[in-house]
């Protein structure tokens, strides 16, 4: 890998996985560290809770349809809910610059404590610290959770014939934050998606209960979370275009930007793998939740071409392969 960090580093994208691979791995690496999932599966005297942890320096704070502190929680939470586990508790650090008004603060503070609330979550420890001006972007956030298995753990890569689901539409996070950061006036105004996905989850678990794993795509979006399964997995992911759920302005936007919706990130979305046999349960109950309304049966998990882990089938009938991006992508979504 390069030797010094980049903002393409933090993105999501090729370079990503090789300072993870390359860096963190080596230094860190156990049995419950090396599945890289969403959240840490850590077992106890028999019993196995789900640990998960994030930081948020995401400018603009406040973006049409959340903030840096309602995107804290939701994202935090959502990792330990595509984990198979019930959310319960969250930590909280922040890292405040000299000179953020506290009225912001109040404002972050309140809306955190609202997302926690709507996702049945309980903040129950926390750290501040504050530096001085032009130590940070005016404020950071960390976030620790710690959630409960009910039923099983899932897995951490698709099984070979599962079907490939996602909740809803895609890119609306990533494009949302754009638009706010550059002052870009779409009519109608892109809204970020950001919402807790636990109950969501829950229910698709319960109609599907052979899924075999979920993921939330942030970071680097659909095609990441779809390339790093097919990677695991030893297989080939295809992907009907035709399916993907784009609104419209979305659409629009991605078109105008120049952005591939597979690459902008999402914070209100899940993708699951399921068998077959129960894949239309599984979108029927994703559909039929407010969450889900616009979910879709997108592609398939299928026996390995070599070099072509993530394919997607154009609306031509022509394949392409969808890689991992090597630059920066959307900076500073989360």
């Amino acid at each position: 890998m390069e030797d010094r960090i980049t903002l393409a580093h933090g993105s999501g994208g090729a370079a990503y996985h090789e300072l993870v691979a390359e860096v963190f791995l080596p230094a860190f690496t156990n049995d419950m560290l090396a599945p890289l999932g969403d959240a840490a599966i850590c077992a106890n005297s028999g019993a196995q809770l789900a640990f998960t942890t994030d930081s948020f320096v995401v400018q603009p704070r406040f973006f049409p349809g959340g903030d840096i502190g309602r995107l804290a929680v939701c994202g935090t939470v959502n990792d330990l809910a595509v984990s198979g586990a019930t959310p319960r508790y969250l930590s909280v650090g922040m890292i405040l610059e000299a000179g953020l008004p506290v009225s912001e603060l109040r404002r972050i503070t309140a809306s955190m404590a609202a997302a926690a609330r709507e996702a049945g979550v309980t903040i129950v420890t926390g750290d501040t610290k504050v530096v001085e001006k032009g130590g940070c972007d005016g404020i950071y956030i960390n976030t620790a959770g710690v959630g409960l298995f009910e039923r099983r753990p899932l897995a951490a890569c698709p099984r070979a014939g599962d079907m490939i689901l996602i909740s809803g539409g895609l890119a609306e996070h990533g494009l949302a934050v754009l638009a706010a950061r550059q002052n870009l006036d779409f009519t109608p105004p892109l809204l970020s998606d950001v919402a807790p996905l636990a109950e969501l989850a829950a229910a698709l678990l319960k109609a599907a209960p052979h899924t075999t794993c979920m993921r939330d795509p942030t970071r680097g979006g659909l095609a990441a979370t779809l390339h790093e399964w097919a990677e695991a997995a030893m297989s080939t992911i295809t992907v009907e275009e035709a399916a993907l759920p784009l609104k419209a302005p979305v659409s629009a936007a991605c078109a105008l930007l120049g952005l591939d919706p597979l690459y902008v990130a999402n914070e209100g979305k899940l993708a699951a793998s399921v068998p077959p046999a129960q894949a239309q349960a599984a979108l029927q109950v994703l559909q039929a939740h407010p969450l889900g309304r616009h979910a879709a049966i997108i592609g398939r998990v299928e026996e390995r071409r070599p070099g072509m882990p993530l394919l997607l089938r154009t609306a031509y009938g022509g394949e392409r392969i969808v890689a991992l991006p090597r630059g920066e992508l959307l900076p500073r979504i989360c």
